[in-house]
């Protein structure tokens, strides 16, 4: 399939998927939709909620390497410790991320860390900082079986518009069991679909103001009792 790297709205890069007319973030701005999203309200309203020292966070769609990377740098401003797991049934090139431009257009960027999350071997643990840690694990989402191991999910596959088999109720269920008590999900989908899929596995579901360019996005929570 072919691929390139296009600019979004932002100023910040992604792949563009010219076949699917699809990319792996918004065009209205990656680096936007990341922060507002994942950040915003996935890593930093777990922390006001619970207040924690250690989070645990799945990332189904690991990608780009972009949820991953703010989510270190986040760990500073919490002082929080963070024990990543990022999964991708089809790794990104080396050669594609060299050309992504994400470190010039975030706060603190560094090129370094920024390679480092690519460079560090696939299905081992690295500690890439203080409190900081990541295993990348090449595998279908489908296949995820474990139950209770994560406080968060950043949930980034393809749009259910290419790949509606990622947002079903068989893929929440899995997602539903892979999360602890009062775990929460985020998505940038607002699909109703979608919406309904995660409340037939349980899920307690918002919808939130979207990122630039989108006017909803969802949060799923595990609330149990």
């Amino acid at each position: 399939m072919e691929r390139e790297i296009v600019i979004t709205g932002d100023g910040s890069s992604t792949i563009h998927l010219p076949d699917w007319n699809e990319q792996y973030h918004s065009k209205h701005g990656a680096v936007q939709e990341a922060y507002h999203v994942f950040i915003t309200h996935g890593l930093q309203y777990f922390y006001r909620m619970h207040q924690p020292t250690e989070v645990s966070i799945l990332e189904i769609g690991f990608g780009t390497g972009l949820n991953a990377y703010i989510t270190l740098l986040e760990t500073e401003d919490l002082q929080v410790a963070v024990d990543y797991c990022g999964v991708e049934g089809y790794p990104v090139s080396i050669e594609e991320i060299n050309m992504l431009n994400y470190p010039k257009h975030i706060k603190l960027g560094n090129q370094t860390i920024f390679n480092t999350l690519h460079e560090v071997s696939w299905e081992t643990s690295h500690r890439l900082s203080d409190k900081f840690s990541l295993i990348k694990q090449q595998r279908f989402f489908s296949e995820i079986k474990e139950k209770g191991i994560c406080d968060i999910i950043y949930f980034d596959a393809f749009g259910a518009r290419v790949q509606p088999e990622l947002w079903t109720e068989a893929i929440f269920k899995k997602m539903y069991e892979a999360l602890k008590p009062n775990g929460v999900l985020v998505t940038y989908s607002a699909k109703g679909s979608v919406r309904r899929a995660m409340q037939a596995v349980g899920f307690s579901v918002e919808r939130l103001p979207g990122p630039p360019g989108k006017r909803e996005m969802l949060r799923a929570s595990k609330v149990l009792g």
